[in-house]
């Protein structure tokens, strides 16, 4: 699946155009990789990481391709959040 779909698909970007423009700002990693192109391939098991709006960074792995854009409890079903924030509030015992 093409990177700028995927990030559309999954409610990470409002529109295609900002998923497009997102993926081929540069900023984005695949795998550690920096990514230029909107039509990327992106497969299942893959890590995402990209500045967020606020400055903060988020660490996302594919684990669904989305067949469709649905409601975003759907949509949330395709990733795992990996961001440290994320990960330390939801560490057991704390």
């Amino acid at each position: 699946m093409r990177l700028d779909r995927f990030l559309w698909f999954v409610r990470i970007a409002r529109t295609r155009s900002v998923a497009g423009a997102i993926a081929a700002s540069g900023h984005l990693r695949l795998d550690g990789r920096p990514v230029v192109r909107a039509a990327a391939p992106v497969r299942i098991g893959n890590i995402l990481t990209f500045p967020t709006p606020r400055g903060e960074i988020r660490v996302v792995r594919v684990v669904a391709l989305p067949a469709r854009r649905g409601p975003a409890s759907e949509a949330r079903t395709c990733y795992e959040d990996l961001t440290l924030a994320n990960v330390s509030q939801q560490a057991p015992g704390h």
